[in-house]
């Protein structure tokens, strides 16, 4: 079946055949999972990420057009970029998921009458809005920041990942940022003077991590 054209396969699973879906599995979860680990890392539940990614496979088929008889690279070449676009989305998520959850943590961590917990929850939530604000980014821009803010890779790796120059990482990554900078200025408008110091501090620590990137 290994000889078996990926177009053939995918007709073959719609008729029910589950033998050929296998084969599709065995052909690209090996470099899904190394996709997948380039971005979550290898104690993240990549094996999951990619399980999801079949899944949607399994569930919702693309059509490939028909290549020439006895050469089927194109169209492995065309499921393989639908196959990682899916696991670079999942991992995104993932990244997302994984940010919401250490914010929950950390509220619930901090106590609410210490100065040092209030200030850890506010950063907390400063990050909630930074992560919600990257969202309203163009999709290049948010995807590299995500990669950096919430993945903490560096422009190298982003540029292995993306597939973009590292010169257009480290731009992207700069306009992004100055956007994202101009979303949050009304955190700091508008807040009680007491709370003034601790809001400036926490906005501040939600932007920290790349604060250098900038300067």
């Amino acid at each position: 079946m290994t000889d078996v054209p990926e177009t053939k396969l995918l007709d073959r699973y719609r008729e029910g055949d589950t033998s050929a879906f296998a084969e599709l599995v065995r052909r690209h979860q090996g470099a899904l999972l190394r996709h997948a680990r380039s971005l979550l890392g290898a104690g993240s539940p990549c094996e999951d990420v990619v399980q999801d990614a079949f899944l949607k496979l399994a569930q919702q088929p693309p059509v490939l057009p028909l290549e020439p008889e006895g050469d089927s690279r194109p169209e492995r070449a065309q499921l393989a970029s639908w196959l990682h676009t899916v696991t670079r989305n999942l991992c995104m998520d993932a990244l997302r998921s994984d940010t919401r959850r250490r914010q929950r943590e950390q509220r619930a961590a901090a106590p609410e009458a210490s100065e040092g917990g209030l200030a850890a929850v506010e950063a907390a939530d400063t990050r909630a809005v930074v992560e919600r604000q990257l969202g309203e980014l163009p999709q290049d821009q948010r995807e590299v920041l995500i990669l950096r803010l919430l993945g903490e890779k560096s422009y190298r790796e982003i540029a292995a990942i993306t597939g973009r120059k590292i010169g257009t990482v480290g731009w992207l990554v700069s306009v992004g940022l100055k956007a994202l900078s101009a979303q949050l200025a009304p955190v700091l408008q508008g807040i009680p003077s007491k709370r003034e110091d601790r809001a400036v501090t926490g906005t501040r620590m939600g932007l920290g991590l790349v604060q250098g990137d900038l300067s």
